[in-house]
């Protein structure tokens, strides 16, 4: 019976835990025993892990999960880890485990890591024997990559001379093969705006939040110049769609006579506010002018990014940021970390619609960033609107509201709440009403973007 692969859903944050529970009473007996009955997956991290797509599952023919898989990103510089891998004991022995670990070591591959690491046990044979057998090699335990991941034992308790370290080096994606590429999501921590331009555009002020969430772009270098995308978006004819233009217009810019095939794998809502489409453009264009070697320099970029929109420039140079303008003008921002629970009221919002309603404030005086850094400006001018004309979210905000000061992100239908506790924004996603959609994310200093394009040193 084949056990279909797919990425971990944020409901099954319980069921995956059961399995480890499970799996780990084959350990009974052995000197690791007390440790791993001790130990258990903490939720909201598996939790959170789902939410950026780095665990995958194997299903039965009922769709149930028998096994997963969860990549690490917490190594520094060009490896990614495997913080956990199991296989319900009732379905061993049926290439479960295998084919989770190779379909990870397989996206680790195109989204630019050079190794996977893991920690594991020498002498059981389901551990370090099993690891060999798929290109994993015994490193010293002793390199300085290895000692965060060590020093989570020793606060687990668990004993450094049970533990050995393992590589698998990863070759770079040939210059047809598709890469991955993260897309982040962004919040406008507050938005208002202070006029009109003669030629119809309003001048906004606002804080933009890169995540450390969003969509996944997937690319593969084409020699014939034909830049197309590979999936179907509902209600976006391909020639409207960003990623699209984004590419064709990079491609008239440099003059290359190369083209791309583009998938976009959505997580983000479309019309949530939380910026989309603007950032599968802005992933799009950094990430093939590494692909095609053009070159670019990053103000060339978001020069190109704002003819496609005005969100698009902050997602190309992968800092958060206060914006003004009509969103281009762009100060970096220090930002302190929070955790964001995200609540999808299913809604979207049309943003012209917002932008003409006659009961929008357009003549706010202008903040100041002393103002958003002290707490008294968090306001969205969008929100009275948005509350007025669309009564789910209103609901939304009713809803998250009662755990904190929920805000709208942008102009769109999302919104949020930050909080400085992961396991206080967890508690909250698990409450949430069947009607919304819950996300868990992190603000993030260096946008995922960024370190991708780090990792992709482009073909080999």
């Amino acid at each position: 019976m084949p056990f279909p692969i797919e990425r971990a859903q944020p409901s099954e944050v319980e069921a995956l835990c059961a399995i480890e529970r499970e799996a780990v009473q084959l350990f009974r007996g052995h000197p690791a025993w007390p440790s791993y009955s001790a130990m258990a997956i903490p939720p909201e991290l598996l939790g959170q892990a789902i939410g950026r797509g780095l665990v995958w599952v194997a299903r039965d023919g009922t769709g149930e999960p028998v096994g997963f898989v969860w990549l690490d990103t917490e190594l520094a510089g060009d490896a990614i880890g495997v913080a956990e891998i199991d296989v319900l004991p009732a379905c061993g022995r049926r290439g479960i485990g295998a084919a989770l670990l190779e379909h990870a070591c397989a996206w680790a591959r195109e989204a630019g890591y050079l190794r996977v690491d893991l920690g594991t046990l020498a002498e059981v044979p389901w551990n370090a024997p099993f690891y060999a057998r798929h290109g994993f090699a015994v490193v010293d335990k002793n390199d300085p990559a290895f000692a965060f991941a060590r020093e989570r034992d020793r606060e687990n308790g668990f004993p450094d001379e049970l533990r050995v370290f393992m590589s698998r080096p990863l070759a770079s994606p040939a210059a047809n093969q598709w890469t991955v590429w993260p897309a982040p999501a962004k919040l406008n921590l507050f938005l208002r705006i202070t006029g009109r331009r003669a030629d119809g555009y309003h001048e906004l002020q606002t804080v933009f939040r890169l995540l450390d969430w969003g969509d996944e772009v997937r690319l593969r270098v084409r020699d014939d110049g034909v830049v197309r995308r590979t999936r179907e978006v509902p209600g976006v004819p391909e020639t409207a769609d960003l990623v699209v233009r984004a590419a064709q217009l990079l491609r008239e810019r440099s003059g290359t006579r190369l083209g791309a095939d583009i998938a976009v794998d959505k997580r983000i809502p479309m019309g949530g506010g939380l910026g989309g489409g603007s950032s599968d453009a802005a992933t799009v264009l950094v990430a093939l002018n590494r692909l095609w070697q053009l070159g670019l320099g990053e103000e060339a970029l978001a020069e190109l990014g704002c003819r496609l929109g005005a969100d698009v420039p902050v997602f190309v140079r992968g800092r958060s940021a206060w914006a003004e303008g009509v969103g281009e003008r762009l100060t970096p921002l220090a930002l302190p970390p929070r955790h964001y629970v995200v609540l999808d009221p299913h809604e979207p919002v049309p943003t012209a619609a917002l932008f003409q309603a006659p009961e929008l404030t357009r003549n706010a005086p202008p903040a100041t960033i002393s103002s958003f850094v002290s707490g008294e400006t968090r306001e969205n001018a969008f929100t009275p609107v948005v509350r007025a004309r669309h009564p789910r979210v209103a609901a939304a905000l009713d809803w998250l509201g009662s755990f904190g000061q929920a805000r709208l992100s942008g102009s769109g239908g999302c919104v949020f709440l930050e909080l400085r506790s992961l396991e206080r924004a967890q508690a909250v996603v698990q409450q949430c009403p069947a009607t919304f959609t819950a996300h868990l994310a992190t603000g993030v200093e260096v946008s995922p973007l960024h370190e991708a394009a780090a990792r992709h040193r482009g073909p080999a």
